[in-house]
Formats: structure tokens, C-alpha cells, sequence
């Protein structure tokens, strides 16, 4: 048996040293390097080599993250108390402000994005909350983005999630969406009634002028009242009809 002596020991170690100094870095990966502690240009993709026990390697994904804000308490300008979660998209552009500007820019933006939640629904009313997602959700976007520009984070985008509302209010909002509904249908109600009733006025006007279009009504009226095979027609008479024969039978 044959045994290593010291000078192959350390040329193992030596080894060992150098190819521990080899990293492979993926496509939307950046390395940040630290050279006995100053931060130095981010390396990557690819393969890249950090020198043992000088430099000091941080991994950085470049990825769009996904961030789920959790339910945050409310109230609104109009004091209705609500619970409003939100979906935040966000992305690294520059690795080394990333790590050098903030200790930990997954939770530091996480909490900056719940403050900022908070307070921006909370500047609103119920009803903007409800009608007008759109532009909070800009709102939120611009702040976000302006607070973590120094930390070289983009905020790609904020949706609101869902809006929580108290029992109450879900009740209250449902009577207020029925009421507006039948309103909407007496509305369209007396609105059709009134089309009709100026229909009728103008064909009465032309009936008026064409004494003639009264008796192709009448004889129309009596082809539909036929067709019903009914057994009981009722005959109107016209009174100059009716009053011919009184006057023939006064003289």
C-alpha cells in the first residue's frame, strides 16, 4: 500500500480548488462577483470561472417573478372596510444594484408592494374600486416602479386580484342592483308606451284625412276576427248610416 506524501496531498487540494472555481451559468442567469469584497462587472450566461477564496459568486435570475400580494385591510375613503389582494410582475434589469442597493429585493419589493396597496386603496372609494381597477392598478405600477427603480427592479405590472367585501355590503349592493334594473324596465316600459301612443296619433291623423282607411280597417279586423272561428261577430254601424233612416222615417 502506498500512501500519498504531503506534496500530493496539496496537489489535490490545488485541483480541487481550481475546478471548484468553475460555474455554469444558464441563459437568464447573471453571476455577481465579489474580489475580496468589492463588486465587480455581473458575468454570465455561460461557463465563467470565479477564483477560489478571492471571489465570492451571488446568482441573480433575470426572470419576469410572479408575486402574489396577500389580502390587506382596507378602508376606503367612503369608510367601508374591505380586504383587496393583488398579483405582482416584476423582473431584475441591473444584478449588481439588486444586491448592493437592498439586502433582500424579493421582500423588500414584497412588503413595499403591500404598503403601497394599502394606501392607494385606501385613497379611493368603494365604487372606484369596483369600476375603475384600471387605473389603480397604474397607480400602484408607477409607484412601485418609481421605489424600486434605485434597486435596478422593473415592475412589469399590478392587477388586483379580489376585492373582499363585508356581508352587509354584498346585500346592500344586490338590493341597489335589483331596484336599478326594475327602474331600468318601467323605464323602457313607459318609454315603448309612449312610441305607441304617438304611432296611434299619427295613424288616427291619416285615418282622419282618408275616410276610406277606416273601412279597410274595419274589414280587415273582421278577416282576423273570422279567422278565429269564432261564433259571435260584433257588427259596428256607422252612425251616418243609422241616421239616414231615422230622418226617412221622422218625415
Amino acid at each position: 500500500m502506498f500512501g500519498f506524501g504531503p506534496l500530493a496531498t496539496f496537489a489535490v487540494i490545488v485541483i480541487i480548488l481550481i475546478v471548484s472555481g468553475i460555474k455554469i451559468l444558464k441563459e437568464y442567469e447573471r453571476a455577481v462577483i465579489f474580489r475580496l469584497g468589492r463588486m465587480v462587472e455581473p458575468r454570465g450566461p455561460g461557463i465563467t470561472y470565479v477564483i477560489p477564496l478571492i471571489e465570492k459568486m451571488v446568482r441573480v435570475d433575470l426572470r419576469t417573478v410572479t408575486m402574489e400580494i396577500p389580502p390587506q385591510d382596507v378602508i376606503t375613503r367612503d369608510n367601508v372596510s374591505v380586504k383587496v389582494s393583488a398579483v405582482l410582475y416584476f423582473r431584475v434589469l441591473e444584478p449588481n444594484r439588486a444586491i448592493r442597493e437592498v439586502e433582500n429585493y424579493l421582500f423588500a419589493t414584497s412588503q413595499l408592494a403591500q404598503v403601497t396597496l394599502r394606501s392607494v386603496c385606501g385613497q379611493g372609494e368603494l365604487d372606484e374600486l369596483l369600476a375603475e381597477r384600471e387605473k389603480i392598478n397604474s397607480r400602484i405600477q408607477d409607484i412601485l416602479d418609481k421605489q424600486t427603480d434605485p434597486w435596478g427592479i422593473k415592475v412589469v405590472l399590478v392587477e388586483l386580484k379580489h376585492i373582499d367585501l363585508p356581508q352587509e355590503m354584498q346585500r346592500a349592493m344586490a338590493k341597489q342592483a335589483e331596484a336599478e334594473r326594475e327602474r331600468r324596465a318601467k323605464v323602457i316600459h313607459a318609454d315603448g308606451e309612449f312610441q305607441a301612443s304617438q304611432k296611434l296619433a299619427d295613424a288616427a291623423e291619416v285615418i282622419g284625412k282618408q275616410p276610406m282607411a277606416l273601412h279597410l280597417r274595419f274589414l280587415q279586423s273582421l278577416v282576423e276576427v273570422a279567422a278565429e272561428k269564432n261564433s259571435t261577430i260584433v257588427f259596428p254601424v256607422p252612425i251616418d248610416l243609422l241616421a239616414r233612416f231615422l230622418n226617412k222615417r221622422e218625415t
